[in-house]
């Protein structure tokens, strides 16, 4: 007989009623959101933005359903993400935005990925890993229209676009995209949406003069998929919406269509005991208890992602109630006061979710951390295991 701990044989040992910590992701609700997005894009094509791991989705999972619901093109920072996405087998057009001098371009050419171009020094090392690759370089340019972060400054702009216009000519790169960043998109109305669109328009006008034909403009995000569709051009490119996060301000999402969240960060209680008025609770004794209570452990921290700052804020749901942590987030668990309420070890903790049945969102703990949901979501740490629901298709 094959013994296990404690010499019991192996179906006397339990499986835990729910993980330690997991998070769960909704497949087919990315596939429904990218699908709603391109619905209401007046651009031909979207392009899925899966940087950060897909939002700490997941990179390749991701990018399949987001495929899978219509997605034409996708989107990484860095080129470590899009050569592990030709890895996974993915051909679909992949476009990687953020390199630093000394990049190896040649391997990504020959790898079909399509790079960015923020300047002329840039453009030119493109062009020589071209040149290595034996095979032209498939480059959007980016123009700065008033973020000042990426891209060229429109005093620097005609010199960009010349350049590139050389390079295309001698046959070492193909010029397909425009591209830029809107600063305020998530404030509908503020001033520098119009100015940076026509700053855009001004640009886009340069580079036809000059002799580019790009096929693809595009700086839309995610609020400018869905407040902003004079931004729209030939291209949108969301990002947190894939997610099931509406980054519109909720007084502005009138006639907008429901995204859903497609991660639930969930765990199990590990312990509960009694504590009587007058303890302090966890590091620091922050709190202390105006009465007695039940305090139960919910283990996962600040190096899983929980933010430390929603210390005393932060809420999550057992069975059907609601709980606060009480006292500070530790690295690896923090407590909730569940009063007298019937709460025992093993039972399952939701930290956020869809809010379907009344957990918490992501929303919600982003306002306890006094934070946004995009930073809830990629905080999510590797060693929380993602277990994937849905086909995605």
């Amino acid at each position: 007989m094959t013994e296990t701990l404690a010499g019991r044989p192996p179906a006397e040992i339990a499986s835990p009623p729910h993980p330690q910590r997991v998070a769960i992701i909704d497949l087919d609700a990315i596939s429904e959101n990218v699908a709603t997005l391109r619905a209401v894009a007046r651009s031909g094509e979207l392009m899925t933005v899966v940087k950060a791991d897909g939002y700490a989705h997941g990179l390749v999972p991701v990018a399949q359903a987001a495929l899978a619901g219509g997605a034409t093109r996708l989107g990484t920072a860095v080129l470590e993400e899009a050569f592990a996405l030709r890895d996974a087998g993915v051909t679909a057009p992949v476009f990687s935005w953020l390199a630093s001098p000394g990049t190896d371009y040649a391997a990504a050419i020959r790898q079909d990925i399509e790079l960015a171009a923020y300047g002329t020094d840039q453009l030119a090392e493109i062009v020589r890993g071209a040149e290595a690759a034996g095979t032209p370089a498939v480059v959007h340019l980016k123009a700065d229209t008033g973020m000042w972060r990426g891209g060229a400054a429109p005093t620097d702009w005609p010199e960009l676009v010349a350049a590139a216009r050389r390079a295309e000519t001698d046959g070492l790169v193909r010029v397909v995209g425009l591209w830029s960043h809107l600063a305020c998109a998530d404030e509908p109305g503020h001033p520098s949406l119009t100015a940076q669109l026509s700053v855009f328009e001004e640009a886009a006008e340069i580079a036809r003069a000059a002799g580019l034909r790009p096929t693809l403009r595009h700086i839309a995000n995610s609020a400018a998929t869905l407040a902003l569709p004079e931004s729209h051009f030939d291209m949108v490119r969301p990002g947190i919406a894939t997610y099931g996060i509406n980054p519109i301000p909720v007084e502005h999402r009138a006639g907008m269509p429901r995204l859903r969240p497609a991660m639930t960060l969930a765990g199990a209680i590990v312990q509960t005991k009694r504590a009587p008025a007058g303890s302090g609770v966890s590091y620091g004794h922050t709190e202390v208890l105006q009465q007695e209570t039940t305090l139960a452990v919910v283990p996962l921290g600040y190096a899983d992602g929980v933010f430390r700052s929603a210390s005393g804020t932060g809420q999550v749901q057992v069975g059907g109630g609601r709980y606060r942590v009480t006292g500070r987030v530790c690295m690896d668990q923090f407590i909730i006061d569940v009063g007298d309420d019937p709460v025992t070890a093993g039972d399952r903790v939701i930290l956020f979710g869809p809010g379907d049945d009344g957990e918490p969102t992501a929303d919600d703990w982003a306002d306890a951390a006094g934070t946004i949901p995009y930073e809830v979501l990629t905080r999510i740490a590797a060693r929380v295991p993602r277990v994937y629901r849905g086909s995605g298709t």
